[in-house]
């Protein structure tokens, strides 16, 4: 997949592309829709497939004090749209003079000039321009006038919840891990840096963790977790704890993890830390053999839920 950081960056016309254009935060399976009826079009069309997104995301800009949690990395999403077979992406700075361009003016002299569109792509509420001022039925009013057509697919439902990122993040920050993971057609994953934790896994209650630096991204609802852990790699299953540990009286937020027949030395390494389930809130113990004893049985629970998977969930793959 070529990526391109803006239209600048088009050295060359692209063949015929078909476009679609979003934040694509999560890349879920409403945006793997548009993927696929995009790919489909330019397979007809004989051109190619093109994403165009913004980074930063359009809301870091817009409201920068709301502290939006996403739910994927900007070098994730590419990795995940490319995964789903698109030829380009074309990544647009977002700034504000960006934001005040005119709808009509966004497509005239990006879309049209610099990129040449020949179909677009959109989902059934999108909107564009300036304070959002253009809306389908503009698009397709300027379709008519510049030559390009425009087609809108709707949201994709999964048991009468319309999959969107806003949905799939309220899922997330409530701990619900398994429905989170079915609209985004994957297991929601946090990737960050192993770090020297308090040292207590192993020595004081015999399961060793792997103490994580987490990024800015959504983070699910504290308690205890069923996991898949990609380290090197290789996939292990773990249960991970979210949150203070409150039975030592910590104050520091952290992930820990603890993995399933792993003996590595991986401190200032890179992990990726997938939730399956999960199991239990945060409790406060009466000291560490309580605490330990919890563990047990959480570990035993983590191990037959781990079992019932025929195999690990695929971390990149597009519906």
């Amino acid at each position: 997949m070529e990526v391109l950081s803006g239209v600048d960056d088009i050295v060359r016309p692209l063949k015929n592309p078909v476009i679609t254009i979003g934040n694509f935060d999560g890349v879920h399976r409403g945006h793997q829709a548009l993927f696929n009826r995009v790919k489909e079009w330019a397979r007809e069309l004989d051109g190619q497939s093109v994403v165009i997104t913004f980074n930063p995301h359009p809301l870091e800009v817009l409201f920068p004090s709301k502290n939006i949690p996403f739910i994927t990395s900007h070098d994730r999403k590419l990795e995940l749209i490319e995964a789903c077979g698109i030829d380009a992406v074309i990544v647009l700075p977002f700034n504000e003079e960006f934001s005040r361009i005119p709808a009509r003016e966004f497509v005239a002299d990006i879309l049209v000039g610099r990129i040449g569109v020949k179909a677009i792509v959109v989902g059934h509420d999108y909107r564009f321009g300036h304070s959002r001022e253009g809306d389908i039925d503009f698009l397709i009013e300027l379709g008519r006038e510049y030559g390009f057509e425009v087609e809108t697919v709707a949201g994709i439902r999964i048991n009468d919840t319309v999959v969107s990122s806003t949905v799939i993040r309220q899922l997330i920050l409530k701990g619900k891990m398994e429905e989170a993971g079915r609209l985004l057609g994957r297991l929601y994953e946090i990737t960050g840096t192993v770090v020297t934790g308090r040292q207590r896994g192993a020595r004081l209650l015999g399961f060793p963790t792997a103490n994580i630096r987490m990024s800015s991204q959504a983070s699910p609802r504290t308690g205890v977790y069923v996991v898949q852990a990609e380290v090197n790699g290789r996939i292990y299953g773990g249960a991970a704890n979210l949150g203070y540990n409150p039975t030592f009286g910590d104050t520091d937020f952290s992930l820990e993890v603890h993995l399933f027949d792993f003996n590595q030395d991986i401190y200032g390494m890179p992990i990726t830390v997938r939730f399956l389930d999960r199991l239990r809130d945060e409790m406060r113990f009466a000291g560490p053999e309580d605490l330990m004893e919890q563990i047990r049985r959480d570990v035993a629970r983590a191990k037959e839920i781990l079992a019932q998977r025929s195999a690990p969930s695929a971390s990149g793959s597009c519906s």
